[in-house]
């Protein structure tokens, strides 16, 4: 079974550190505030081994400005 606490986020342009996600705060897409925009990562059904557990990798998507 997959753990649902724990995601990875992963191909930000930037390479900046990313937050730690607790799974009240997963949703498909992951949307994160950066600056003036939303960096987007969606789940596309990959999983990685973290501590001997399977946790679910979202890869960025895309970015999108904040509304005014």
């Amino acid at each position: 079974m997959p753990r649902k606490s724990i995601v990875i986020l992963v191909d930000e342009p930037g390479g900046t550190a990313l937050p730690h996600i607790s799974d009240n705060d997963v949703r498909d897409p992951v949307r994160l505030v950066r600056g003036s925009g939303y960096e987007r990562f969606e789940f596309y059904g990959e999983y990685a081994e973290l501590d001997g557990e399977q946790v679910p990798v979202y890869r960025w998507h895309y970015r999108t400005s904040i509304a005014e």
